[in-house]
């Protein structure tokens, strides 16, 4: 049984506390059938990359979490408590007979409803620092569990760098991983990660979907770090890009666009629409990027490297 709320913990911060929390792209993505319980299981390789969000934790008098969001596509960040971030303060407080005080500023830059895990980064990033403001010092494997239950791309926004996803994707294993260079292009507009597993579950109907299971050759090629064994294995790694150029078939010519400007393999981000494109070297990157977005199939570009760091206070 929880302790009754109050106010702060012995060791609370005295002043606000800023997260720095990766987005991550899913070099693997092998999808299973859908379960009862309407999740699937999941194969999938995580890689989180050098493009980032903060979430800033300050402490208010008011009885529960308060959000505000600037930065790319903050007009389409729910202010109210359904924003993951104001969740994962609920949950934390809970956890320690807290009352959520918080307000959670988030400056974006990881694009919304993009595939990359905006919205689980802002709420592993939360949950990093209203544990820090309160002076909770909760263990992390007990952190990672609060993710799990957040959602099931939380709990690699904390862990970052490169891993193996199980389960629904939330049970984690860390995996080496060599030095890679990306372009990310940023579509129009956004897609609902839970209407791209619908279509996906459309496209197989009928069919027998093998049980999803991690790629020994793309996991040796990610810990080489050689660019091209990983493009060698990237344009086939991604069970939920039918499903997303099914609804989005414009996708298809971006990722003709950035091969032809030089990538050497482009894929569907996770479930979409951004997509992803390996490259050489920075220099290639910026390349690639400058002809991306001049083609007209993107609204913007990101030039990223990989592996970063999860969930991080900044001093």
């Amino acid at each position: 049984m929880s302790a009754a709320p109050h106010a702060a913990a012995p060791h609370a911060a005295a002043g606000p506390v800023t997260v720095r929390v990766p987005a991550k792209v899913n070099v693997q993505l092998a999808v299973g059938a859908a379960r009862a319980d309407g999740f699937h299981d999941l194969a999938t390789v995580f890689l989180a990359v050098s493009l980032y969000d903060e979430v800033t934790a300050t402490a208010t008098s008011g009885d529960g979490p308060t959000v505000g969001c600037e930065g790319p596509g903050s007009d389409q960040v729910p202010l109210d408590r359904t924003n993951l971030a104001a969740r994962a303060a609920e949950l934390l407080a809970a956890r320690a007979g807290l009352t959520p005080a918080v307000h959670l500023h988030i400056a974006k830059n990881i694009p919304v409803a993009g595939g990359m895990a905006g919205g689980s980064a802002d709420g592993a990033a939360a949950l990093l620092a209203c544990d820090a403001l309160w002076g909770l010092a909760t263990p992390r494997e007990e952190l990672l569990e609060l993710c799990a239950e957040l959602g099931s791309d939380v709990p690699f926004s904390l862990l970052g760098g490169a891993a193996l996803g199980t389960g629904r994707g939330e049970l984690l294993t860390p995996v080496p991983a060599g030095r890679f260079h990306w372009v990310f292009a940023v579509a129009h507009g956004g897609l609902s990660t839970p209407t791209v597993f619908r279509e996906f579950d459309r496209l197989t109907e009928g069919t027998a979907v093998p049980a999803p299971r991690a790629s020994a050759e793309l996991l040796a090629a990610l810990a080489s770090g050689d660019p091209d064994a990983l493009a060698a294995v990237l344009p086939r790694s991604n069970g939920l890009q039918p499903a997303a150029l099914s609804l989005r078939p414009e996708l298809a010519r971006t990722l003709e666009a950035g091969v032809a400007a030089g990538a050497l393999a482009g894929l569907v981000s996770g479930s979409g629409p951004t997509t992803a494109f390996l490259v050489r070297d920075e220099e290639a990157g910026l390349k690639v990027a400058a002809e991306l977005d001049a083609s007209g199939t993107c609204r913007a570009t990101r030039v990223t490297s990989s592996p970063a760091a999860g969930a991080t206070v900044l001093a």
